[in-house]
């Protein structure tokens, strides 16, 4: 049992980091939409576009260092076999 909860603390670490760097390492809050730039083609003038993408922030690999961390110190409560 022990072997297992410090596994998972292990799997959901770096199941949170590894999705924290592929979204963008972004160091503020999370968030669902992104806000880029475009430009006009006719009158060349650059206006916003809202584009639907999740990018976790800390927030999200600050929760994920919490449930690991929390399994962690369970797993030292844990009977032996």
């Amino acid at each position: 049992m022990r072997k297992f909860l410090r596994s998972a603390a292990l799997l959901v670490l770096l199941v949170g980091l590894g999705v924290w760097i592929v979204t963008g390492c972004h160091r503020g809050w999370s968030r669902t939409s992104l806000t880029r730039l475009e430009i006009d083609p006719v009158t060349e003038l650059e206006f916003p576009v809202q584009e639907k993408k999740f990018v976790a922030g800390v927030d999200f690999l600050g929760v994920c260092l919490l449930a690991a961390s929390g399994l962690a110190a369970v797993s030292f409560f844990a009977r032996k076999k």
